[in-house]
C-alpha cells in the first residue's frame, strides 16, 4: 500500500460503532503498515487511541480529536499525529521518550546508528513521521474522563516497555493494540521489548473487564469472548512453537547466535529489511536466555549453543 496516496483515492472506510466509541478499519482490517483507528466522542472531549495511516483519510471525525492516548509508540501508530498539532498527546511513561525525539526512537527500536538515516527516510515517507516533544507521560492505572465516557489504562508491556491496553467505559471496549492476535504471533524484537513481560501480559489480558476487544492490526474487532480467548491461546502458543523450532535448530548441530539468526526464527530464511537482523538477534537471545536458565541449553566459551 502507498501511504501517500491522495485523499479520496481509498474506497469508503468501514466502521463499527459501540455507543460513543467508533472503530475505523484500516486497509485489510488494519494489517501492517496500516492499523485500526478508535475514536471516542465524549460529551466534553473527543479522543483517539493511536493514529494509524487510516486516520489520514477519515476526515472531520478524526481531525476534531482533542486528546490522543497512545497505547504504545511505533511508527505505524504515529502516522496521523501530524494532523493534530494542537491535540494533547499522552503516552505511557516507559515509551514517552521515544515519541518525543528521533534519537530516543532509535534507542527504542535498537537499530544500528548506521541504519538510522534510512529508517528515518522510510518512516517519514510512509508514515508521515514527526516527533511530539509536547507529549505527556501517564502511568499504569491512569484515567481520562471524556464526559459520559471514561478511559482507563492497563499497562501490558512486552511488545514495548510501555505497551498499554486502553478500556472505554461504559461501553466496555478494550483497545488491545499490538497484542494483535495475528498468525505471525507476538513481536518482542525491539530494544525496549521483553519476552518475559509479554508472557505475563498475555496471562493477564483475559482478566481485563471488557465486552469488545479491538486489535491494532489484522483481526480488528472481537465481540464474542470465547472467540477472543481461542485466538489469544493460539497467539500465545506461538511463543512455545518458536522455542521448539530453536531447539530443533540446535538438535541439528551446535550453533552460534549469528548462525541461528541467519537461519531466522521470526521471518523466512533470506528475508531482509532494515530491522530484521537486530529483531531476530534480540528475539533469539531472549529465548536462549530462558533455555539457559532452565538448563535445556548450554553455551561454551566460544559462544556456541548446544543441547545438554
Amino acid at each position: 500500500m502507498n501511504a501517500v496516496m491522495p485523499p479520496g483515492a481509498r474506497p469508503q472506510i468501514q466502521r463499527a460503532d459501540f455507543g460513543r466509541v467508533s472503530v475505523f478499519f484500516g486497509e485489510k482490517s488494519g494489517k501492517y503498515p496500516d492499523g485500526n483507528q478508535v475514536v471516542i466522542r465524549g460529551s466534553d472531549t473527543r479522543a483517539a487511541f493511536d493514529t494509524p495511516i487510516v486516520s489520514n483519510y477519515i476526515g472531520a471525525e478524526f481531525d476534531a480529536t482533542e486528546l490522543v492516548v497512545m497505547g504504545h509508540v511505533h511508527e505505524d501508530h504515529m502516522a496521523g499525529l501530524h494532523r493534530l498539532p494542537h491535540a494533547s498527546v499522552h503516552v505511557n511513561e516507559a515509551d514517552l521518550a521515544a515519541v518525543r525525539s528521533w534519537d530516543a526512537m532509535i534507542a527504542h527500536y535498537g537499530i544500528d546508528a548506521a541504519q538510522a538515516p534510512a529508517m528515518l527516510a522510510n518512516i517519514e515517507r510512509d508514515f508521515f513521521y514527526a516527533p511530539r516533544p509536547d507529549a505527556q507521560g501517564y502511568a499504569d492505572g491512569a484515567s481520562w474522563d471524556l464526559g459520559q465516557s471514561h478511559v482507563r489504562a492497563f499497562h501490558m508491556p512486552g511488545h514495548t516497555a510501555g505497551h498499554t491496553v486502553l478500556v472505554v467505559e461504559p461501553e466496555g471496549v478494550a483497545f488491545i493494540g499490538d497484542i494483535d492476535l495475528t498468525g505471525f504471533g507476538p513481536y518482542y524484537g525491539d530494544a525496549c521489548s521483553s519476552l518475559h513481560d509479554f508472557r505475563r501480559s498475555l496471562v493477564r489480558l483475559p482478566e481485563i473487564p471488557a465486552k469488545v476487544w479491538v486489535t491494532s492490526h489484522h483481526r480488528g474487532i472481537y465481540t464474542d469472548r470465547e472467540h477472543f480467548l481461542r485466538d489469544l491461546a493460539a497467539y500465545t502458543a506461538k511463543l512455545d512453537e518458536r522455542e521448539q523450532r530453536l531447539l530443533a535448530m540446535l538438535r541439528e548441530s551446535p550453533k552460534t547466535l549469528a548462525q541461528l539468526v541467519e537461519q531466522r526464527l521470526l521471518y523466512p530464511p533470506g528475508h531482509e529489511a532494515l530491522w530484521v537482523v537486530s529483531a531476530e538477534t534480540r528475539t533469539i537471545s531472549q529465548h536462549l536466555a530462558e533455555l539457559l536458565a532452565d538448563g535445556r541449553v548450554q553455551v561454551d566459551e566460544h559462544g556456541v549453543y548446544r543441547l545438554p
